[in-house]
C-alpha cells in the first residue's frame, strides 16, 4: 500500500502537466498524431490514478480532512424528509427522459438508426468558419469510429432503451442515484456532440440526485429497497450471501 501511495503523487503530477499542455492555448500540442498521443496518455494516467487511489482508500495512515459541512447540506443529502424536495426534481427529469424515449421508439427513423447517423454526421462536420459542433478531437474521433463501423443500427437502441430505463427508474424512485448517473452521462454525451437543448439543466439536476442518492428516492421504491440491498461496501440482507454451515463430524 505504501508503494501505491508513493505512486499516486507522481502520476497525478504528470497527468496534470499533460492536461495543462492540452488545454493551455499558448502551449497546446499541434493537431494530429502528437495531440492524439498526449490525449491517450492523459486518459491512461487518469484511469491509473483512479485505480491507485481506490486501492489506497483503506490504507492506515491516510490523512482525512476533518472539516464539517454546513448543516443544510447534510440535511439536503442525508435526511429522509429532504426526499420531498427531490421528488419533483426526480419526476421532472424522469418524465423528460421517458417522453424523449417514447418519441424515439415510435419513430422508425430512430429505430432503424437513420436519425442517429444523420445526427452524428452533422456533429462531426468541421465548418470553414466558426466553431465545429464538437470541440474535443477525441470525441470527434469516437463518433467517426462509430460512423465508420455503421454502429447506428444497434447504438440507436442503446439510446432509446437507455432513455426509457432512466425515465422509468427515476419516476419510480428505483436506484435513483444509479439512474441519475446514467442520465447525466447521456446528457454529457449529447453536450459533447454539440447539442445543448435541455441537457445543461437535466445534467445539473441529475448531479443533485446523485449527491442525494440516499434520500432522493425515499418517496419511491428506494425507501424499501436500499436498506435491504445495501451498498458494495456494506451489503444489506438481500445482497448478503449465506455462508455454508460446517457439517457436524460424526463422533469418533
Amino acid at each position: 500500500m505504501a508503494t501505491l501511495r508513493s505512486l499516486a503523487t507522481p502520476i497525478g503530477a504528470i497527468d496534470a502537466l499533460l492536461l495543462l499542455y492540452l488545454v493551455n492555448p499558448w502551449l497546446e500540442p499541434p493537431a494530429g498524431i502528437v495531440r492524439q498521443v498526449v490525449t491517450v496518455a492523459f486518459w491512461v494516467l487518469a484511469i491509473t490514478l483512479i485505480v491507485v487511489l481506490f486501492q489506497d482508500r483503506k490504507s492506515p495512515g491516510s490523512t482525512a480532512v476533518e472539516i464539517e459541512g454546513p448543516a443544510f447540506a447534510r440535511y439536503l443529502f442525508s435526511n429522509s424528509r429532504a426526499g420531498m424536495l427531490w421528488l419533483p426534481i426526480r419526476l421532472f427529469i424522469g418524465f423528460s427522459w421517458l417522453e424523449s424515449g417514447l418519441g424515439k421508439i415510435t419513430n422508425p427513423e430512430w429505430t432503424n438508426g437513420a436519425a442517429l447517423r444523420s445526427y452524428w454526421e452533422r456533429a462531426v462536420v468541421i465548418p470553414e468558419q466558426g466553431r465545429p459542433p464538437i470541440s474535443f478531437e477525441w470525441y470527434r474521433d469516437f463518433i467517426n469510429a462509430l460512423l465508420g463501423g455503421n454502429s447506428e443500427s444497434w447504438f440507436s437502441w442503446v439510446v432509446v432503451l437507455g432513455e426509457l430505463a432512466i425515465g422509468v427508474a427515476l419516476i419510480a424512485g428505483l436506484l435513483t442515484g444509479v439512474a441519475a448517473f446514467f442520465g447525466a452521462f447521456m446528457n454529457m454525451s449529447f453536450l459533447l456532440a454539440g447539442s445543448a437543448s435541455t441537457n445543461p439543466v437535466l445534467f445539473t439536476l441529475a448531479i443533485g440526485l446523485i449527491l442525494a442518492w440516499r434520500v432522493a428516492g425515499y418517496y419511491g421504491v428506494d425507501r424499501y429497497l436500499l436498506p435491504r440491498l445495501g451498498t458494495p461496501w456494506r451489503p444489506g440482507e438481500l445482497a448478503t450471501w449465506r455462508q455454508p454451515q460446517p457439517s457436524a463430524s460424526p463422533a469418533g
